[in-house]
């Protein structure tokens, strides 16, 4: 059943399923209400790895600004100084101006204005884990959050759209959206690596490989004990999704598929 993430993990810890596909981690309270019931916590496997940037299907993350905006690239450490206000990165201080990231003349003094995805959903809170160190601090006062549309629109993950349409008339704007998404009057930003030379793109190859920092990734939950053998047919179901015919299913559905590396790594969970 294609309920959602919260709604499936609930399910699992009240025993009404055998396993949960989420496009996102369990989250800490979702963990400790089913150790309260199991007194373990779940076993999880890798499945596959989020889109491009696909809005709905785990896309991967970036950052945006307005075609005129100089700004060629960002750090993670700046996003967080920028979005969040307890700089768990390690920023000495806050980032509120364009002048503050080195854009000089006319935007030097101009406010950043900040449009992020709703911070509760699953793509805000992978979000806030990724770049904000699951801060709930955020510059609320900048922050224009954008929530997907409800059952039934014809466009039901249209949140990172709508951002990108209202950063495209906010000259002073950045934006965290799907990455694989264009829009006339934006300009996505490549993410400058630690070493602060390298310039990081979700490309397929980066979101495979786990090179590109703001991409996802497919988990499967199952109530087993891990390091304990799954209930048989869960753990073959299992073993068909990390099979070349489940990975080649997880592509057409939309998705990436796991490395050759990663999917040895997780096959190695399910033996008995």
């Amino acid at each position: 059943n294609a309920t959602g993430t919260d709604v499936a993990m609930s399910a699992l810890a009240t025993g009404a399923a055998d396993l949960v596909v989420a496009g996102r981690e369990a989250t800490a309270a979702e963990l400790k209400a089913f150790e309260w019931v199991f007194r373990h916590p779940p076993f999880r496997v890798e499945v596959a790895t989020g889109s491009t940037g696909r809005p709905g299907w785990s896309p991967a993350l970036a950052f945006f600004v307005h075609e005129e905006n100089p700004l060629r690239r960002i750090t993670l450490a700046q996003a967080d100084a920028i979005f969040g206000r307890e700089r768990r990165r390690g920023a000495p201080a806050a980032l509120l101006t364009w002048g503050q990231l080195g854009l000089t003349g006319a935007w030097a003094g101009q406010t950043i204005s900040l449009h992020a995805p709703d911070t509760e959903s699953g793509t805000g809170r992978f979000f806030r884990e990724a770049v904000l160190g699951s801060s709930r601090h955020l510059a609320w006062d900048r922050l224009t959050e954008y929530a997907d549309s409800t059952e039934g629109d014809p466009a039901p993950h249209g949140a990172s759209g709508r951002m990108l349409a209202a950063l495209a008339h906010d000259r002073t704007g950045l934006a965290v959206a799907a990455a694989g998404l264009t829009r006339r009057g934006v300009r996505r930003l490549p993410i400058l690596a630690e070493d602060g030379v390298t310039e990081l793109q979700p490309t397929a190859e980066a979101l495979g490989q786990r090179t590109y920092p703001l991409g996802r990734v497919l988990f499967a939950y199952v109530a087993s004990k891990p390091g304990t053998p799954c209930d048989q047919e869960v753990a073959a179901f299992l073993q068909h999704v990390l099979s070349g015919p489940g990975q080649a299913a997880a592509i057409a559905s939309g998705y990436l598929p796991l490395s050759r590396e990663v999917r040895a790594q997780e096959q190695k969970k399910l033996l008995p």
